[in-house]
């Protein structure tokens, strides 16, 4: 499949992601529109990295290259799970304190 499909994808899922953390005002949304677009990233990531590995190959049978991205891919979701739990405590203990998950109410959480 062409680069440009994945692409048009990865850009596609970013921007949903994008416009949802914009207008969205439900934290768990928001959350989940973040990792929408973290996931868009480690997408055209492997792609790329597919793409690099296919054009190494083609110019020698023992190459490692294109594994570095793959990596990067590992690492990011292993932040994006801590990422997760982080923000579904304080979702948690701000339900507790004011009622909502709204993120305009972040401004009551300082008394």
């Amino acid at each position: 499949m062409p680069i440009e499909y994945y692409i048009f994808l990865c850009l596609t899922l970013f921007s949903i992601g994008v416009i949802g953390v914009l207008t969205r005002r439900n934290a768990i949304i928001v959350f989940m529109c973040i990792e929408l677009m973290l996931n868009a990233v480690n997408l055209l990531l492997v792609a790329f990295s597919k793409m690099n590995y296919g054009a190494a190959l083609a110019m020698s049978p023992n190459t490692t290259a294109g594994i570095d991205a793959q990596l990067f891919v590992f690492f990011i979701m292993v932040v994006a799970a801590a990422e997760v739990s982080i923000g579904l405590a304080i979702i948690v203990m701000m339900y507790r304190n004011t009622h909502s998950i709204d993120i305009n109410f972040l401004n009551r959480l300082k008394n």
